[in-house]
């Protein structure tokens, strides 16, 4: 994790891009975003980037890769783990067997998307401050 990296959304719903972005941009947030529509495509960026990503925010649910396949293949790959990129679930689904699979694939936290604007805002900004103050091996 670097404090100053992307912010890594791998979501496939665009209404779900527009707020996860607008609330990046009402609460300021200096780090760039970098959207996803699948587990594919991000794990290929992460394979490849030389950039150093903040953290990522995962929906579950998607076509091609699902969130929990791309959680597989990061905790397979002993270079995807090393990159210590705080993985955080941001889904609509949450029902309990998820949630028990998510926390088993050792993500860092799970959410599920709140349905007013204002408290989705409120958990980006959460999640956000959280990993700013978090003590973390790639930003010592």
């Amino acid at each position: 994790m670097s404090l100053k990296g992307p912010i890594i959304s791998v979501e496939d719903d665009e209404d779900d891009q527009y707020l996860i972005g607008q609330a990046m941009k009402a609460l300021s947030v200096p780090n760039k975003l970098r959207f996803f529509t699948n587990g594919q495509q991000a794990l290929d960026y992460l394979i490849h980037t030389d950039e150093k990503p903040f953290l990522t925010l995962c929906d579950i649910n998607m076509p091609i890769m699902n969130g929990l396949e791309f959680r597989r293949h990061i905790q397979a790959s002993d270079f995807l783990r090393s990159k210590a990129i705080p993985f955080i679930y941001f889904t609509t689904g949450a029902s309990p067997e998820l949630v028990i699979a998510a926390y088993k694939a050792t993500v860092q936290g799970f959410y599920q998307k709140a349905p007013h604007y204002d408290a989705f805002q409120e958990q980006i900004r959460v999640i956000v401050e959280y990993w700013t103050k978090c003590l973390h091996p790639n930003n010592q």
